[in-house]
């Protein structure tokens, strides 16, 4: 799955091919049948679980229409802007970036005919940090296995975080069972993706995830898994970490 481009400048984490690649689809973002099928199919379990997570840390009634007003986003590596308009319909004031001109250029237009009010900027992670910049929440989806430098980027991302506060971030596992699934299956053969679209090699495993979680001063809340279910074309939570998995980090008070 990916829905990002890369964060970073030159002393990290863009990849200008990782932009090139995303810019070229970005007018393609809100189409359910294009070629994010399979993110407007994964978001509902993504939406679900951040919503949750969230309210439940910070102690909100979930039941509400607007939870999080109150609370400041960031979605980094934002995209076409998927995630960040259900977050703004749920209250959040938002701050959502990403490294491709096009794709910001995309989501602006498209949040403006929903009547929502997202701070879209064509900027970086460092760019953001080095500018002081601070959130309750990180949404960090999809992204950090396009990016240069992993670590350093969620170092980055890290250092934006409030005390108390919240870091998602989702990405898929070095596996072989990986590799088959989302590259082989997803790419090659259902054509879910176009090719090329991941590099296994830059995938990021759970114990490398522990690890960059803990080096940038975070707690390690949980892992889940996100599987997906043939039969039926849902995704879901699951125990099973191997492809697709999303971790919840929080910055000690």
């Amino acid at each position: 799955m990916t829905e990002k481009t890369t964060q970073g400048t030159a002393r990290s984490s863009i990849d200008p091919e990782e932009i090139a690649r995303f810019s070229a689809m970005a007018a393609e973002w809100w189409d359910p049948n294009g070629k994010f099928r399979p993110l407007h199919k994964f978001n509902p379990t993504r939406l679900a679980y951040i919503r949750a997570e969230t309210c439940r840390h910070f102690g909100l009634d979930s039941k509400t229409p607007r939870p999080f007003e109150h609370l400041r986003f960031l979605d980094i590596g934002c995209g076409g802007g998927l995630l960040s308009e259900p977050m703004a319909r749920l209250g959040a004031s938002l701050v959502s970036a990403d490294a491709s001109e096009r794709n910001i250029a995309t989501a602006s237009v498209h949040a403006a005919e929903q009547g929502l009010e997202i701070d879209y900027r064509c900027t970086t992670a460092e760019e953001l940090a080095a500018a002081g910049e601070t959130f309750d929440v990180i949404l960090n989806m999809e992204v950090i296995e396009h990016v240069a430098d992993p670590m350093r980027f969620l170092k980055d991302c890290a250092s934006m975080l409030r005390p108390g506060g919240l870091m998602f971030i989702a990405t898929l596992n070095r596996t072989l069972k990986a590799h088959a699934f989302a590259i082989i299956g997803a790419e090659y053969v259902l054509g879910w993706l176009p090719r090329g679209t991941h590099d296994w090699k830059k995938f990021i495993t759970t114990d490398e995830m522990k690890k960059g979680i803990a080096d940038a001063g975070l707690s390690l809340k949980e892992l889940r898994g996100v599987s997906y279910n043939p039969l039926t074309g849902n995704w879901s939570l699951s125990s099973d970490t191997d492809v697709n998995y999303m971790a919840l980090a929080g910055k000690p008070r």
